[in-house]
C-alpha cells in the first residue's frame, strides 16, 4: 500500500542538480559552426536551455537570424547528440551543496530520483560522471516512457519506478516545465533560481524557492508536513 512506501525527492537535472550550460552551449556552437554561423556567448545562450536539444538548436538559429528546415534540424540534432554525449562533462559541475543535500535526504529515509527531459542515456552517463549515480533509485529521461515533462505521467511513473510514495513526494526543478509538471501531478514543488529560465522562478508559482541546496532539507520537510496536515 502507498502508505508504506518511503517518501521521495525527485530532481530535474540540467540547471537543478548540475550546471550543464557550458557543455550544452559548446555543443550548440559546434553545430552552428557546421552551418557557418558565429558562436553564441554563454551569457546570451544560457536561457535557451531547458526545452531539449532540438529546441536549443532552433533557438540558436533564431538568435543568428537563420531559419532551419525540419529535415536539417533532425540532421543537426543527430550531430548534436553524438558530440554532446562524447563531451558531456568537460565544464559541467554539481551546484554547491548538492551532495550534502542528497545525503541528508537519504539519512532521513527518502528515496531519490531524477526526472529529466535529457535523454536517459545522457542523463545516466552524466550522473555517473558526476559521481552521484548510486544515490538515485530511478533516472528517467525524455525517452524512458512514451511521454515526458510537462506530462505529469513522466513524474508519476518516475516515482513509481523508484518505489516512492506519490503522497509524500516533492519535485525539485528550475523551470516552468518542472513546476507545471508537479502541479499537474498534484505534487508540491521546490524551485532553484540559478537554473535555466527566462522568467524568474518565483513568478512561476512553485511552493517554495530556495537559494542554496543547504535549504533543501528544511524546505522538503516543511512541504511534506503541510501536505500531511491538509
Amino acid at each position: 500500500m502507498a502508505s508504506f512506501l518511503p517518501p521521495i525527492a525527485v530532481f530535474d537535472l540540467d540547471g537543478t542538480l548540475a550546471d550543464t550550460a557550458g557543455d550544452l552551449i559548446a555543443t550548440l556552437n559546434v553545430v552552428l559552426a557546421q552551418e557557418g554561423l558565429e558562436p553564441l556567448p554563454l551569457a546570451k545562450a544560457r536561457d535557451m536551455i531547458g526545452a531539449g536539444a532540438r529546441a536549443l538548436i532552433e533557438r540558436g538559429f533564431a538568435a543568428a537570424g537563420r531559419q532551419i528546415s525540419p529535415e536539417r534540424l533532425e540532421q543537426l540534432f543527430g550531430h548534436f547528440m553524438i558530440h554532446y554525449g562524447e563531451n558531456i562533462r568537460v565544464q559541467t559541475e554539481l551546484f554547491p551543496g548538492v551532495k550534502k543535500a542528497l545525503l541528508d535526504l537519504e539519512k532521513a529515509g527518502f528515496l531519490l530520483a531524477i526526472c529529466t527531459n535529457k535523454v536517459e542515456e545522457h542523463s545516466v552517463k552524466l550522473v555517473e560522471a558526476l559521481g552521484i549515480s548510486r544515490r538515485f533509485a530511478a533516472n528517467c529521461g525524455r525517452d524512458t516512457f512514451p511521454f515526458f515533462k510537462p506530462d505529469p505521467r513522466h513524474l508519476l511513473r518516475t516515482i513509481e519506478r523508484a518505489g516512492g510514495d506519490t503522497c509524500r513526494a516533492v519535485m525539485i526543478g528550475d523551470s516552468k516545465t518542472d513546476i507545471v509538471t508537479a502541479k499537474a501531478a498534484n505534487i508540491p514543488s521546490i524551485a532553484v533560481p540559478f537554473g535555466y529560465t527566462d522568467v524568474p522562478v518565483v513568478k512561476l508559482g512553485p511552493d517554495i524557492v530556495i537559494d542554496h541546496f543547504d535549504e533543501l532539507f528544511g524546505a522538503t520537510m516543511s512541504l511534506l508536513k503541510k501536505r500531511a496536515a491538509a
